[in-house]
């Protein structure tokens, strides 16, 4: 599907005047304010699933042009546990095995965010064998990178000594044309943020001297010294673009949380912003997933939970 095709789409989906939007990286929300003015009363609200959908919203926000409630689905600990640790740290690798059939173990492999997210992939990649480090801009989180195992340090140091790069950071030219020009030869980008912009393609395309098509979902980019760097799937999410995406048993999760806030913006009047999700549907998810695999929790007796009202021994 074209760039042009999606967004015909998401026109489509406003022409029919819909109430309630259940939206994944905000496109259909920022489209109607852009375009479709008169939806916006009739709009009681929306919810979002992913990390860049929600900041954008929260943009919105700040800048006072947000016309209606969105709930933050990425936000509730039944998402961000699960659908962003699990099922990107699978469905990355199942993209990226599935476009280039390398091996992992061995390679250094160049996480670039440590968002929950990125904590998924570097444990899987270094499930697979491979020595993983990682790209971070927050302090704290670059601190849990280092506990975890991993080498922590800046692209420019990292862009050296990778061979497999993976971007998941929600911002734009993370490897840009300086890093570009201290890779090794072979080295392969891929992302899992959000949107084509966390690697600057203009910049490979600048900098080389010839683009083939190496197989499915592998362009490779010769550069003027001979060197060659492979992008995976157009620098698009290598998930979803090389991969099936997360399995179903995740996004269930994830699709709890989007009908449990649907029903409570069909059923509750709030004003615009963006809320989390109330705490007893993200708990209701996560427990009803449980259930349905036959997990009990173990109770609390009275005495314990007597014990935890008291401040005295």
């Amino acid at each position: 599907m074209s760039g042009g095709e999606y967004f015909e789409n998401l026109e489509s989906v406003l022409d029919r005047s819909p109430e309630i939007l259940v939206d994944d990286g905000a496109d259909l929300v920022v489209t109607a304010h852009e375009k479709y003015p008169e939806l916006l009363p009739r709009v009681r609200g929306g919810s979002e699933e992913t990390t860049t959908g929600v900041r954008r919203l929260k943009a919105m926000m700040d800048q006072g042009v947000l016309a209606f409630p969105l709930i933050s689905v990425n936000d509730a600990r039944s998402k961000f546990l699960f659908d962003n640790r699990y099922g990107t740290g699978q469905s990355v690798f199942d993209g990226l095995m599935r476009a280039t059939n390398v091996l992992i173990a061995g390679k250094v492999f160049v996480v670039a965010g440590y968002g929950w997210c990125g904590r998924g992939v570097a444990m899987r990649a270094k499930g697979f064998g491979a020595r993983v480090v990682v790209v971070e801009t927050d302090p704290h989180r670059a601190f849990e990178a280092l506990m975890d195992g991993c080498q922590v340090c800046d692209m420019m140091e990292a862009a050296s000594v990778g061979d497999l790069f993976l971007t998941l950071t929600g911002n734009r030219d993370v490897i840009r044309e300086e890093h570009f020009r201290v890779m090794k030869d072979g080295a392969i980008l891929g992302n899992a943020g959000h949107f084509d912009v966390e690697i600057d393609k203009a910049a490979l395309e600048r900098l080389s001297k010839e683009v083939f098509e190496a197989r499915d979902n592998v362009t490779t980019y010769v550069l003027g010294d001979g060197r060659r760097i492979s992008l995976l799937a157009q620098g698009r999410l290598v998930n979803l673009a090389a991969g099936d995406g997360h399995p179903i048993e995740i996004m269930d999760l994830s699709f709890g949380l989007q009908l449990g806030s649907v029903l409570h913006l069909a059923e509750n009047r709030l004003p615009p912003g963006v809320y989390d999700v109330p705490g007893e549907i993200d708990a209701d998810v996560v427990r009803t997933a449980l259930e349905a695999r036959g997990i009990r929790l173990e109770a609390p007796t009275r005495e314990q939970e007597e014990y935890l009202r008291q401040w005295r021994e």
